[in-house]
């Protein structure tokens, strides 16, 4: 048995953590699968695309923003949103990783 992580994860395996609580909400998973490769969005564009009103859509957003999955960047009045493939994909190596170990 290895005890070291008992009490603590290792500083990658909590960024993962909260990329996979994020990513573990399937209204945010419908969000994610909007986005085309290199496409940047607003929460206008996505709501106006969604079921969801701006309001719920935009808490989404912060939620995958502040986990690592979405970057952002304010232009104006606006806030466009982009997905980090680079770090989801770091951590589901991570977990590959483990899981080859």
């Amino acid at each position: 048995m290895n005890t070291s992580y008992i009490n603590q994860l290792p500083a990658e395996w909590e960024a993962m953590s909260a990329i996979f609580v994020a990513m573990g909400d399937p209204q945010r998973q419908r969000l994610l699968l909007a986005f085309e490769p290199g496409e940047s969005l607003t929460a206008g564009q996505l709501s106006e695309a969604s079921p969801l009103n701006r309001t719920t859509v935009s808490h989404h957003l912060k939620i995958l923003r502040q986990s690592g999955v979405l970057g952002s960047q304010k232009v104006g009045k606006e806030v466009f949103y982009w997905v980090k493939r680079e770090d989801i994909a770091a951590a589901l190596t991570n977990v590959l990783n483990f899981v080859k170990a």
